[in-house]
């Protein structure tokens, strides 16, 4: 089957706890253009966007080459902002590339993308990925949203709270991080699109549970790589720590 997908980078200027994190130097080029380069590089995407409300954003993509939207309207959340940008472009999947991860690889995102391959009857509406933690620190971090997922993976629930609580503690769960880079089908995208937030949603500040609240099913696949979401100046530290280790 052959899917038309497209990439499409959210990015806002003033992140609530770190402002113009997307803007910060890394390693010699900024963190959206970082992230908007590893897009690319992964070489399977029609197309790469970033979709934006900031002109210096807009700017900065563009003055590196890239492909930039403005947002014609007030965005809360990526997924509004994303949609708005695909509204009228003929796709069949969208991958929502957090700009705030620069270390998307190409591995996971084709994960992502073997999911619907393998979906004929379309029943999944979105893949995304979690990660194993494993020191308790990150567990605790409300900054880490934590996911748990039924017996074929699929989501049951997203929080900011560890979860499972570790009542049994001589039965062994892995306790998995959400990471942000999901993959949708335009139509379940759209339709998140045209609908209000709901209330968990808004309770947790994770906008992916609306999907689970409107009964959408989300598929999750377990990778090995750590990725680091840039939301303190700390965060940020480590990524260059990690893009240094990683050239």
């Amino acid at each position: 089957m052959s899917l038309k997908v497209i990439a499409v980078i959210p990015a806002r200027y003033e992140a609530s706890r770190f402002p113009a994190k997307l803007m910060q130097d890394l390693c010699g080029k900024s963190v959206i253009v970082r992230t908007y380069e590893a897009a690319l590089a992964t070489n399977l995407f029609d197309q790469v966007i970033v979709a934006t409300d900031s002109p210096i954003i807009f700017n900065e993509i563009k003055d590196h080459g890239g492909v930039a939207v403005m947002s014609n309207k007030e965005h809360d959340c990526g997924s509004d902002r994303i949609a708005e940008a695909v509204e009228n472009i003929e796709a069949d999947i969208i991958i929502n590339v957090q700009g705030d991860e620069p270390f998307t690889n190409q591995a996971d995102l084709k994960k992502l993308l073997e999911v619907f391959e393998n979906d004929q009857n379309e029943i999944i509406a979105l893949a995304s990925l979690m990660h194993e933690l494993k020191e308790e620190k990150d567990i605790l971090n409300p900054n880490n949203v934590k996911v748990i997922t039924d017996l074929s993976g699929n989501a049951i629930y997203f929080s900011r709270s560890p979860i499972p609580f570790n009542r049994a503690t001589d039965v062994q769960v892995p306790v998995y991080k959400h990471i942000g880079i999901y993959a949708f089908r335009k139509a379940a995208l759209i339709d998140f699109y045209n609908s209000s937030a709901t209330p968990l949603e808004l309770k947790e500040k994770i906008e992916c549970i609306r999907y689970l609240e409107h009964g959408k099913k989300i598929s999750m696949v377990i990778t090995d790589h750590a990725s680091i979401g840039i939301d303190t100046p700390a965060d940020l530290d480590a990524a260059r720590e990690m893009w240094k280790n990683n050239s």
